[in-house]
């Protein structure tokens, strides 16, 4: 396959082809998202409270998966773009065989943790006794959840975007039919509830990953795994997590900061960690599709960048930009006209319902300048500069969100943790422009 069409092929037609695809198995992915914990709110409100507290450390094994991943992705592509051949090669080996380490120590860590977790945020023994059912089966999933996401991110670095759509969407489809069949027993499956919630994403995201395997062997790539370079070579092994760790704590932040508010919110009712969690829900319906532009925009920037196409980069990131503002726009206006009716999909309580639509309304403020932070983050994963990007997100989930989200609650309750969203993404909007233009000379 000639990856020559990266730096060849118009701007704009090129981002839609790359993206078109990561966008719509974003939009499946996020309708699962919502239809998972629909029908996990239908098992009762402590179900879904359980499993917004274990949300934290499921998003922290996506992080790991993910961030390492977009390691390999861009060192693949700058490999690529450079003409590298064989480096690439490397890459894609030793990235593979460190995201299953990763993986096997994922498993039994996050599995041992959730008891004294869960009890950090709630005394409530049903709200535990969910949590520890749900996840234990869900995490016994993580190796192939990382291991999908490293296949995906392969698969992309050399631009064979329909592959990871296809993929995302088998796994969210066969999650979103077996939720309902698993978690309330239909046809002749016993009825498990919130046990087979989990078992429905596992399969899932098994399914996914059984997919690229699939497609890898029938339908070789041009970069391949291969047994030369399973050893660990120091430079590449360097290069992978200078770029993976970063990503990977980017993602991972979510995790901290969902942790910090829910202790804050914590002190008012348990209503509102209700809230928060069945917000971040929610988001997903807006922040994977715009991720879908970041994913299609990261091998095309790393491989320019390669390439020495400096000016095709700047195009490509003002275009990205532009196509994650129009989304965010979208959402702002979902949610300041119809917030209860969001809620009410997750929740029937009146003083849930109440709370949730003060919530988004005022959250929502915050979207459309964080299109910056989030193209911009995603610009400099993709080119390779994971520590300007991960003091971009360190602004957005630790450094300015927390501390706001503390001070504003001493003066105005609950309602300040909202507006400290917006605040947020204001300031940290200002910060990933100039970040953004410091770590890119354009030439």
């Amino acid at each position: 396959m000639n990856e020559s069409f990266m730096k060849e092929r118009p701007v704009l037609p090129l981002i839609l082809s790359m993206s078109i695809p990561m966008v719509v198995s974003m939009l499946v992915n996020s309708l699962y998202n919502i239809v998972d914990s629909f029908f996990v709110a239908q098992i009762s409100e402590d179900a879904m409270t359980a499993l917004s507290l274990v949300y934290p450390i499921q998003n922290f094994i996506n992080a790991v998966g993910i961030g390492f991943g977009i390691g390999i992705n861009a060192v693949i592509a700058f490999y690529l773009g450079a003409g590298e051949k064989e480096k690439a090669d490397m890459a894609a080996t030793q990235g593979m065989v460190f995201t299953i380490v990763h993986g096997v120590v994922l498993t039994v860590g996050s599995i041992a943790v959730m008891p004294v977790f869960l009890r950090m945020f709630t005394s409530s023994e049903t709200v535990i006794g969910l949590g520890l059912r749900y996840s234990t089966v869900a995490f016994c999933f993580t190796l192939a959840v990382v291991t999908g996401v490293a296949f995906e991110k392969i698969f992309q670095a050399e631009g064979r975007m329909k592959v990871s759509m296809i993929s995302m969407m088998c796994g969210c489809v066969a999650n979103i039919i077996l939720d309902p069949v698993l978690i309330f027993g239909l046809g002749p499956f016993p009825e498990m509830g919130i046990e087979g919630a989990a078992l429905a994403t596992g399969l899932g995201q098994t399914l996914s990953l059984v997919i690229y395997l699939v497609i890898y062997f029938v339908r070789p790539l041009r970069v391949r795994i291969d047994r030369r370079y399973l050893v660990p070579e120091r430079s590449m092994t360097g290069r992978l997590y200078s770029i993976g760790i970063p990503a990977t704590l980017n993602l991972a932040l979510p995790s901290v900061m969902i942790s910090a508010l829910n202790a804050i919110l914590a002190g008012y009712s348990q209503v509102y960690i209700l809230v928060l969690g069945i917000y971040y829900k929610l988001q997903t319906f807006l922040y994977l599709p715009a991720n879908g532009f970041v994913q299609g925009m990261r091998p095309l920037v790393g491989y320019n960048y390669g390439a020495g196409e400096h000016r095709r980069v700047d195009q490509i990131y003002k275009i990205v930009l532009a196509m994650s503002g129009l989304i965010m726009l979208f959402g702002t206006l979902i949610c300041l006209l119809i917030p209860g009716q969001l809620m009410g999909l997750f929740t029937h309580t009146p003083e849930t319902i109440h709370a949730g639509t003060t919530a988004l309304r005022i959250i929502s403020t915050g979207f459309l300048v964080s299109a910056v932070s989030v193209t911009s983050s995603g610009a400099l994963e993709g080119l390779g500069k994971g520590t300007p990007s991960l003091i971009i997100s360190l602004c957005r989930y630790i450094v300015v969100i927390i501390p706001a989200a503390f001070l504003l609650s001493r003066i105005f309750g609950p309602e300040g943790v909202w507006n400290a969203f917006w605040v947020t993404e204001i300031i940290s909007a200002v910060i990933a422009f100039f970040v953004y233009r410091k770590s890119v000379r354009i030439e």
